[in-house]
C-alpha cells in the first residue's frame, strides 16, 4: 500500500498537468499484475479513449524509471465508471444523495458494512449514511473501501448527462 501511495504522489502532478484527476492507483493480480490508474477529467466531461492513451504515454517513462512492480506488468489507464470508487472525502461531498457501499476498518454501531444513501458530510472527516431508516456517522479515516452503487437513479442521471452534451 505504501508503494501505491508513493507512486500516486509521483504520478499525480503529471496527470493533473494534463487536466485529469487521479481517482485510484492499484495493482490487480499477482501472476500477471496490472497497474491500474483510474482517472477522470477535471472539467467532469466524459473520458474518452484518447484521454487514457495520453495519460498512459505521459506516465510510461516515469514508470520505467521507478519500476514500481517487480517483473513484467501491464499498465491500464481507465475511467472509474458509474459505480466508481469513493477514495477521497471530496468524493463523498460530490456524491451526497447517491447510494453507496461502504466498508469500515472498525465497527460503527456494531457493523462494518453499509449500503445506503450518502446523507451529508461534515468537518472534512465525517460521512453520514442513511440506511434502514437510521443515519450512521462514519469517519472518513475509518473507511477501508467505498463505491457508488449502480442503480436506476445513477443510470438515469448518466443518460441525462449524455443527452445534454
Amino acid at each position: 500500500m505504501a508503494i501505491m501511495n508513493k507512486l500516486e504522489e509521483q504520478l499525480s502532478p503529471i496527470i493533473e498537468n494534463l487536466g485529469f484527476e487521479v481517482v485510484r492507483i492499484m495493482t490487480i493480480g499477482v501472476k500477471n499484475p496490472t497497474l491500474q490508474i483510474m482517472i477522470e477529467r477535471k472539467d467532469r466531461e466524459n473520458l474518452v479513449v484518447d484521454d487514457c492513451a495520453l495519460v498512459s504515454r505521459a506516465v510510461s517513462d516515469l514508470l520505467d524509471e521507478l519500476d514500481p512492480i517487480e517483473g513484467e506488468y501491464s499498465l491500464e489507464v481507465s475511467s472509474p465508471g458509474l459505480d466508481r470508487p469513493l477514495t477521497k472525502f471530496e468524493n463523498f461531498q460530490r456524491f451526497t444523495g447517491y447510494e453507496a457501499k461502504i466498508e469500515t476498518k472498525v465497527e460503527v454501531d456494531g457493523r462494518k458494512r453499509f449500503k445506503g444513501i450518502i446523507a451529508k458530510t461534515e468537518d472534512s472527516e465525517k460521512i453520514y449514511i442513511e440506511m434502514d431508516g437510521k443515519e450512521y456517522e462514519i469517519l472518513f479515516d475509518d473507511i477501508s473501501k467505498a463505491k457508488l452503487v449502480l442503480n436506476d437513479a445513477l443510470l438515469a442521471e448518466a443518460a441525462a448527462a449524455e443527452l445534454a452534451e
